[in-house]
C-alpha cells in the first residue's frame, strides 16, 4: 500500500521534483479561441492546475506540469501546444 493514499494533491505535488525551464513547452496557440470558449474546461481538467482564466486570457503555470497529457486531449478546440521540456527539464518522480 502506498504511503501517499489519502494525501491531498497537495501533498502528492511534493513528492515530484521541478527542474523548471526558462521557456514554457506548453503554449495557447490563440488566446482568441480561449476568449470565446464557454465552458473554459482547461480551467478544470488539468489536476495539476496549470492553467486558469485571468484577466480575459488563459494563463499557463508550466512550471506546475506534471507532464500527463490531458491538456493535449481534454481542450476541445485542440488549442494548447504541449511539447515535452528539453532534454534535462521537467519532473521526476521521488517514489514508484
Amino acid at each position: 500500500m502506498s504511503e501517499n493514499k489519502g494525501a491531498s494533491i497537495e501533498e502528492k505535488l511534493y513528492t515530484i521534483r521541478y527542474k523548471v525551464d526558462d521557456i514554457s513547452h506548453l503554449i495557447i496557440k490563440d488566446q482568441q479561441v480561449c476568449a470565446k470558449c464557454p465552458t473554459k474546461e482547461c480551467n478544470d481538467f488539468c489536476p495539476a492546475d496549470v492553467y486558469s482564466w485571468r484577466d480575459l486570457t488563459t494563463q499557463v503555470a508550466f512550471e506546475n506540469c506534471i507532464e500527463c497529457g490531458t491538456c493535449r486531449l481534454g481542450c476541445p478546440d485542440y488549442n494548447i501546444e504541449w511539447v515535452y521540456p528539453k532534454g534535462g527539464h521537467g519532473i521526476t518522480y521521488k517514489f514508484g
